[in-house]
């Protein structure tokens, strides 16, 4: 498997997050041409207050997120809205890095957009990997590169655009 969920709130369970994770990382690492049997990536799925301390732990922000990633390496790009470099699996498989995700965050958001959960949380474990693989949002340009990215992914597993005004803004 190319995701090892680690389960520290049980909603996760009920929620499918195992399928739903395994199947947004395949997709992302595929639409990159990279094989997911090459790679390993853990995701934690937890609750606001667990996600609300590594927040302020690793970003300085004691709140709850919808969506957290720690890559193995870093990939991003000095130009914007460049490619990062491609990991190098020398490991066997190479571990890409950490995701955690906030239950209650994600069903708060997923409702009050009026989106279906696994949707969102797809979504945004598809961002996740795209933050591991040195993917950003914070400039203009790689928002761009990264929005774009998203909406492909997401549109090849036969989920709509997260970022079409039809949609409306995911929270990211």
């Amino acid at each position: 498997m190319l995701t090892d969920p680690i389960i520290e709130d049980d909603r996760w369970q009920t929620a499918g997050l195992d399928a739903l994770a395994e199947e947004a990382a395949r997709a992302t690492l595929a639409h990159l041409g990279l094989d997911p049997g090459d790679f390993e990536i853990a995701v934690l799925a937890c609750d606001d207050a667990r996600i609300a301390t590594l927040n302020a732990d690793f970003r300085g922000k004691p709140r709850p997120t919808n969506v957290l990633s720690w890559p193995a390496q870093d990939l991003a790009p000095e130009a914007p809205g460049a490619s990062p470099a491609p990991p190098d699996p020398e490991d066997d498989p190479h571990h890409l890095g950490d995701i955690a995700l906030a239950f209650e965050t994600c069903a708060a958001e997923a409702e009050a957009a009026g989106k279906n959960f696994s949707a969102h949380v797809t979504h945004l474990v598809v961002h996740g990997v795209l933050h591991l693989l040195g993917y950003d949002h914070i400039r203009d340009e790689d928002a761009t590169v990264m929005e774009g990215l998203e909406a492909a992914i997401l549109g090849k597993l036969g989920l709509p655009d997260p970022y079409s005004e039809d949609n409306g803004p995911d929270g990211l």
